[in-house]
Parts: C-alpha cells; structure tokens; sequence
C-alpha cells in the first residue's frame, strides 16, 4: 500500500498565507459594517433621548464650571467662530471672533436660515482646534444639543453659552469653534425649484 503524498513545506506556507488573508478580510470587512453601522445608532439614541449624547457631557460638566468658575483677568483668549454648512442654507455666527477671560461666561450668537421650499430637520456638530481646547471649552448652553426642524425659508438664531475653563494651558492663547451643520436622514432628495421660479432669481442676482 502505497504512502499518501508528502504536502511539500512551501505548500503548506501558502496554504496558511491564504487562511490568514483571509482572516484579515472578514475582520475588515466587520469594522466596515460597524462603522458604518454607528450612525444609525447614534441616531437612535438621539431619538430616544432627545439630545445629542456626545454634548450631555459638555452640558454637564459646564454647568459645574459655571457655579466654581472664578475669572482669570490675567490671561486672556482669543475664541474665533467658524460654520460649515453641509446643505442649501445659510449658517454663520453673528461675530467671527471674540476676546474672553478664562472662568468668564460668555454668550455668542449663530444664525441659520433654510433656503429650501420644504421642511427640514438639522443638527449641528462641534469641533475645536487645537484638539487640546476641547477639554476646557465648557459649553452651558447650544443649538448643537438638540435637532431642530426648520420651516422653509425660516430664520433662526441660536445661541453659545460657554466658559473656557482655568487650566486651560497657558500656551494656548487662539481656539477655534467650527460647527458642521448637516440635515438628519439627508437622504430626502432636495426639491428643484420651478423653472419659472428659477430663471427670475438668477436675472436679479446678475442686477445686484
């Protein structure tokens, strides 16, 4: 009776190559499906609890800034305010920048104005720069905490409460906060306005 063939070793290194790769596929293709899976998550939680979760902490520990905050007029912060508006309407602060001391609280406006001919239901995002400021900028008040639903053509503003907290270090002397302000299932196509409509808005914005 003969022996069963002898799998050589290169053989056997491919083959365990192969498993391997294989591996590494399904793990990726796992952290895909999970990251893409976190957004509907997260707006599930929204839903349920009707604020943003990743602002509860900021409301949390800014109110416990604002009852210990003593004001340090020694130093003083330059905060400049930035909006990106992820859809066809307008969104800015009312100032670009303003002057603080830190353990000061200070109220900023932002306006926002829906352009569309339909309802639309929007949140707002922060972010710092630098990453370090993100700590100490202790938000008392925000648009950014909840969503809003917005009428066609409505106007609104919105403001900032905020304390930039003392052991902010001392080599920071600029932060800036940006808000990305995007529509909540944006999936809902935007609707084209009449060629009627249209064709007289274009003629009155060559006259300005």
């Amino acid at each position: 009776m003969s022996k069963p063939p002898v799998i050589p070793r290169a053989a056997s290194l491919v083959a365990d190559n192969r498993r391997m790769v294989g591996k590494l596929v399904v793990v990726i293709a796992l952290m895909f499906a999970f990251g893409y899976a976190l957004v509907p998550i997260y707006r599930t939680i929204c839903d349920a609890l009707g604020i943003n979760v990743l602002a509860l902490s900021e409301v949390q520990s800014g109110a416990d800034v604002a009852a210990n905050a003593q004001v340090d007029l020694s130093r003083t912060v330059t905060i400049e305010f930035d909006a990106n508006a992820r859809g066809p309407w307008d969104f800015r602060p009312a100032q670009p920048t303003v002057d603080v001391h830190p353990g000061e609280v200070t109220t900023v406006m932002y306006e926002f104005r829906n352009r569309q001919n339909r309802t639309i239901t929007a949140q707002a995002i922060p972010s710092y720069a630098p990453n370090v400021a993100m700590a100490h900028f202790k938000k008392l008040e925000c648009f950014c905490f909840t969503q809003h639903v917005l009428q066609p053509g409505e106007s609104k503003q919105w403001p900032v409460v905020f304390v930039v907290d003392r052991k902010l270090p001392k080599d920071v002397r600029t932060i800036t906060l940006s808000y990305t302000f995007f529509e909540v299932g944006g999936n809902v196509p935007i609707e084209a306005a009449p060629a009627a409509q249209a064709a007289p808005a274009k003629a009155g914005a060559r006259a300005s």
